[in-house]
């Protein structure tokens, strides 16, 4: 695999999540100078949220006061690959309590097998290139009993920028990461056309751009992609600490030099309801689905390697418990027929 398809491979999840640690300033920037991210206007009625999910976010119901959000980040070399013809090599759930302010991130893994929207199962990343941001939500809101109606998508270009912009971020490199964090500079550093500086020691320590990248990279250490997307949700979690310290003059500048790079059906009314008490708003959980003790990896033929949720109808109900805290939820009988598709379709291969 070239140094750039690794390259774009891992860095979007954390470009995507800048959005939500920095809503004010989009707000901001929107209304003083009317420019603003590539945006679209979703139909909720295409999104595919089932009626017994909306009952929830009624009064009374276990999904009402949570704001939830779909963020992606895609194989995108041109602005229209925004829009659809990449997939979403990186794809999240922010959920945000808007009573709390506590945001919950749980990273759905790109090659977990799912319907992907067309009643066709396959890795869920497929869902954004075959249709873009609706038909990945669409997938999101089908499989996992959600009621996503908002989403944030970013290229690759911008990641390097914000961190740097913000003046780095504080992460804890360990000794094993440190034995491959150079190696993946150098890919970066290729892809870039810039010089790097290299890590020299573990530890806690400032990361500049370049080498924040580079750590979102690494698979090589723990558990390949399931420890990866910790580790990106662990830089996603150092940009929000930081945009929290700079002032606004200096977000607004690191804004204004990725809008470029923004996708979104978020408008300026459903900025100013987030950024009411943006101070307050902070990241208290992550996690991943499929969940770690209901999941197994396998290849499943021509669709090559997959995370097979073993039983999606539990990991659903995990998922809400997570969330929402909802201790007894019931899933619906869509997400139950998708389970057991999904079962017929990969028991031939975990069987061997």
């Amino acid at each position: 695999m070239s140094a750039r398809k690794k390259w774009k491979i891992v860095l979007f999840a954390v470009e995507a999540v800048i959005i939500v640690v920095m809503l004010a300033v989009l707000y901001l920037v929107m209304s003083k100078s009317g420019d603003g991210p590539s945006m679209i206007e979703m139909d909720p009625t295409t999104l595919e949220i089932h009626e017994a999910v909306q009952q929830e976010k009624e009064e009374g119901g276990t999904m009402q006061g949570y704001m939830n959000i779909a963020l992606f980040g895609v194989d995108a070399e041109t602005e229209n690959q925004l829009y659809k013809g990449s997939r979403s090599d990186s794809i999240m759930i922010a959920s945000i309590n808007m009573d709390t302010g506590d945001i919950k991130l749980v990273s759905v893994f790109r090659d977990t097998y799912l319907n992907i929207g067309t009643d066709y199962y396959w890795k869920c990343n497929a869902a954004y290139n075959d249709g873009g941001a609706e038909q990945a939500v669409k997938m999101l809101n089908m499989n996992l009993d959600m009621d996503i109606t908002d989403f944030v998508t970013v290229g690759y270009g911008g990641l390097r920028k914000v961190i740097d912009g913000l003046g780095g971020v504080y992460i804890d490199v360990n000794e094993a990461e440190l034995q491959h964090i150079n190696n993946y500079q150098i890919g970066v550093a290729t892809v870039l056309k810039c010089n790097y500086v290299p890590v020299t020691e573990p530890g806690y320590q400032l990361l500049d751009g370049l080498q924040a990248a580079a750590f979102c990279r690494i698979r090589q250490v723990g558990n390949f992609d399931f420890e990866r997307t910790a580790r990106q949700r662990e830089v996603i979690k150092a940009i929000e600490e930081q945009a929290k310290k700079t002032d606004l003059a200096t977000l607004t500048q690191v804004f204004n030099d990725s809008i470029g790079d923004i996708y979104t059906s978020l408008d300026s009314k459903d900025i100013l309801n987030l950024i009411a008490n943006i101070a307050n708003y902070r990241i208290v959980e992550e996690g991943g689905f499929p969940k770690e003790d209901m999941r197994t990896a396998s290849n499943i033929g021509a669709k090559g390697s997959c995370v097979i949720p073993l039983d999606l109808e539990s990991n659903v109900v995990w998922l809400h418990q997570f969330l929402f805290g909802d201790e007894n939820y019931t899933v619906t009988d869509s997400v139950k027929e998708y389970g057991k598709q999904i079962e017929a379709e990969t028991r031939p291969y975990l069987s061997h």
